[in-house]
């Protein structure tokens, strides 16, 4: 997994908590943290902070990847400005996300692997199927729930199939509005 991932955890952890936080789930973790957003790292790194983090939040694993995932979408958005111009809304940016947004990062940091999605455009929304063996889909739901709250919208997102139960993929249903003045 790119190193980008975990600058972006520490990043956040570290704003929200502070570093002794983060240190304690290094160590929790058993692992050294010694990342650049340029590196490469096991993905087995991630998983053991997610589950540190959530042992010490006594909270589920996927809780604390969509609340990582907001929390990072707008740090992100800060470092790669590049890739969030042009848009105005979150549907717009999200259908980018196979043909710009993810060769974009993929130029940014070579080595990348990122999920492929496919889109439906319903009445009221999106579905949005997600396929990825590192299976990160609540991470993804936070990252759009963190578009959400970029673009000033309001998202509701609802896991309607899940790998993680079963499926062969899964389908996260979106639908978007303004947020009240």
């Amino acid at each position: 997994m790119k190193g980008i991932v975990f600058t972006l955890l520490q990043e956040v952890v570290t704003k929200e908590h502070g570093e002794r936080t983060w240190d304690s789930l290094l160590e929790s973790a058993g692992l050294e943290g010694a990342y650049t957003a340029v590196g490469t790292y096991p993905d087995q790194e991630l998983v053991a902070l997610v589950a540190a983090a959530a042992a010490a939040l006594q909270s589920p694993p996927d809780d604390v990847l969509r609340w990582f995932g907001r929390k990072a979408l707008p740090l992100l958005a800060g470092q790669v400005p590049q890739v969030f111009q042009g848009h105005t809304s979150t549907q717009g940016f999200l259908l980018t996300l196979n043909e710009v947004i993810h060769p974009e990062v993929r130029k940014l940091f070579p080595g990348a692997y990122a999920p492929e999605f496919d889109f439906t455009l319903r009445d009221n929304g999106l579905a949005l199927g997600y396929t990825s063996a590192r299976r990160l889909c609540s991470f993804a739901e936070g990252l759009i729930l963190g578009a959400a709250d970029y673009f000033g919208e309001r998202a509701e997102v609802i896991h309607e199939q899940c790998m993680k139960r079963g499926d062969a993929t899964c389908r996260l249903s979106c639908t978007f509005s303004a947020v009240p003045l």
